[in-house]
């Protein structure tokens, strides 16, 4: 897959610029990775309106991300006090505090929640940082129904923007697949994310 637009929605006080990079390098690395079909160079869809898959999508990534680049994944980071927040999908220790990713398999209110999480982690000084993974409309319109797509997000990255952080950082990451090809099969949801990489 490839990345078509990347935000910064806060990006306040010092975050060690070595490990931004590395950290950075190894998102992109692992949406990189996503290929379809299985043994492809890169990442070609069915135009099947609302006909794929978008957890194995997500799984492919969460894979790079653990074996590769050792993130943990399915993490829970807020303490007792905070109820239903969730867990969020990976995470990497950095020198202070975990920096977490995202990535969209919900509806729009799911992506929302995504940033909301993030921002909560800021907030209270119990993350360091966040990335949110979603897709454009040009992929979006390929993917299971109503699934949460930048293009409809990005009305409201002023409210982040707005939020009074003194240390922190959140972006937005936009993919899309890399081409269109009616020949190569569906990504169903009980596809094994392993072969999307």
């Amino acid at each position: 897959m490839r990345i078509v637009h990347e935000t910064n929605l806060i990006n306040a006080g010092v975050f060690e610029s070595g490990e931004w990079t590395t950290i950075r390098e190894e998102i992109h690395n692992s949406i990189a990775s996503v290929v379809w079909p299985k043994g492809a160079s890169n990442f070609s869809i069915n135009p099947v309106r609302k006909g794929n898959g978008v957890k194995p999508i997500k799984d492919g990534c969460m894979i790079v991300l653990r074996e590769r680049f050792r993130w943990k994944t399915e993490e829970f980071i807020f303490p007792r006090g905070f109820k239903k927040v969730g867990k969020v999908d990976a995470l990497k220790q950095t020198q202070t505090k975990p920096f977490v990713l995202e990535w969209e398999t919900g509806n729009i209110s799911s992506s929302h929640r995504s940033l909301n999480r993030i921002a909560l982690g800021l907030l209270h000084g119990i993350i360091v940082g966040g990335v949110l993974v979603l897709p454009t409309r040009n992929t979006y319109k390929y993917l299971t129904d109503r699934i949460g797509n930048y293009e409809e997000l990005e009305p409201y990255f002023q409210i982040w923007k707005s939020l009074h952080v003194e240390q922190g950082f959140m972006t937005v990451i936009a993919i899309e697949h890399d081409h269109i090809d009616p020949k190569v099969p569906l990504i169903t949801k009980g596809t094994d994310g392993r072969a999307l990489v």
